[in-house]
């Protein structure tokens, strides 16, 4: 093979566990891998960023990736990691999910049937929905021991003491079902390596054990290390919520701000997983980091790749725009560029006030805008004052007190945006 997959993960920090035998199997010759990514949303999140990564990077690598979509396992749940029952879905919700998330896929690895490598999408509903339990039990079940199935940690924690609710049947016998993914895929597909997050490793070896047992075939497994943060807090969470891949569910300019606001630390780190730029680079962006940490040249170095491989480059430069509006570098054009969620995202929280449409197309006086219809400012007098400090600003533009609001004003034929120096922000919104 032209380059070292393995080599790679281990200096990216993206290598967790590994099966003895995986690292020499990839470098003899093009090698099938598959990850499996759970539907549970109709968009993935930055949390399933990594797995994509690995993907694109085993692409890369010359080797052939397949995205396996968990359409059967997804009506189960997988207890790894998780203290108790996942709520389980139907057949409607899960296949509209499927669907959001192979549109997804497609933009990151090469499907295209001319490639030697071209990546693959299968849903694992596929071979599982016609399969009868009887047949499952005697044909799969019977070569994994209990004794084995009990051994695994994501199975022990469950069984703890510690935890009160336990496991139901269901969730015990996932690591079956998705060992049989795995086997399936070795048979049909000639896939020997799976990889996942190292929550995962028991789940994968039970398929390799599965493999071997029931195929007398030789399977392998590697693990990267789950993401987390220097502050302990959850990796691809916000306030809002989690950090979406689709545009509609997490605004380009809100994906671009996640980044931007890593710690130093997590800079360095992140770096590393979620860029493609090579050591050289890296070690040298590092570098003039620690000389010059308030330029924050990592976290805009990262915020600007990945946001591009996301989003693409359109959505970055809107994001930046987005950005630098609170900072004053911007002008009533480009707020009125913004499409009117990522407006509302730059001025979450800012305050507001409701006027009327009616008031709006009669025009309304600046001093009335200030005051009695918004609250913005405490007094007529409040008012009359600021604007002769030029400190009042309509959309980005300073105003005097002639000025008057009218529908020429409205952002996203909604809003208009008051302003009173650097940072004091209060947004209209008309009705």
């Amino acid at each position: 093979m032209k380059n070292n997959f393995v080599e790679e993960l281990r200096w990216r920090g993206m290598l967790h566990d590994i099966m003895p035998g995986t690292e020499e199997q990839l470098l003899k010759e093009v090698t099938t891998a598959y990850i499996g990514f759970d539907p549970t949303a109709d968009s993935l999140h930055i949390g399933s960023l990594v797995q994509i990564i690995l993907l694109m990077h085993f692409q890369k690598h010359g080797h052939k990736p397949i995205a396996l979509i968990g359409g059967a396992t997804g009506m189960i749940g997988d207890p790894s990691g998780k203290s108790t029952e996942r709520n389980l879905l139907d057949e409607a919700t899960l296949a509209k999910n499927v669907n959001g998330i192979k549109n997804q896929l497609e933009k990151f690895l090469d499907f295209s049937a001319k490639l030697v490598n071209a990546a693959e999408l299968v849903n694992n509903y596929d071979w599982m929905k016609n399969l009868t339990f009887l047949e499952f039990a005697r044909d799969i079940g019977k070569h994994i021991t209990v004794n084995y199935m009990m051994a695994k940690d994501s199975v022990k924690k469950r069984l703890s003491a510690e935890s009160k609710d336990g496991m139901s049947f269901t969730e015990f016998t996932y690591q079956l079902v998705q060992g049989y993914d795995f086997l399936h895929l070795f048979n049909e597909k000639d896939c020997k390596l799976q990889i996942g997050g190292s929550d995962q490793w028991g789940n994968i070896t039970t398929g390799t054990e599965l493999i071997r047992r029931k195929a007398q075939g030789k399977a392998y497994a590697l693990t990267c290390p789950l993401i987390t943060k220097a502050d302990g807090s959850k990796f691809g969470k916000s306030e809002g919520g989690n950090i979406w891949l689709d545009a509609k569910r997490t605004s380009p300019y809100k994906f671009y701000q996640y980044w931007l606001n890593a710690s130093d630390e997590d800079a360095e780190k992140y770096i590393k997983i979620f860029t493609f730029l090579d050591k050289q680079t890296i070690e040298n962006l590092c570098k003039e980091h620690q000389e010059a940490p308030h330029l924050r040249l990592l976290q805009k170095t990262i915020a600007k790749e990945v946001t591009t491989m996301v989003h693409a480059k359109d959505a970055l430069e809107n994001a930046i725009k987005a950005s630098n509006i609170l900072f004053g570098k911007s002008t009533s054009d480009d707020l009125k560029s913004l499409d009117e969620k990522t407006f509302l995202d730059v001025f979450e929280g800012v305050p507001q006030a409701k006027v009327s449409i009616k008031d709006l197309k009669a025009g309304i006086a600046i001093i009335d805008a200030l005051n009695e219809k918004s609250g913005f400012l405490k007094s007529n007098g409040e008012a009359r004052r600021a604007l002769k400090e030029n400190s009042i600003s309509v959309n980005k533009e300073k105003i005097s007190e002639s000025f008057e609001l009218t529908t020429d004003n409205l952002i996203s034929d909604n809003y208009i945006l008051l302003q009173r120096g650097k940072k004091n922000y209060f947004l209209l919104e008309v009705n």
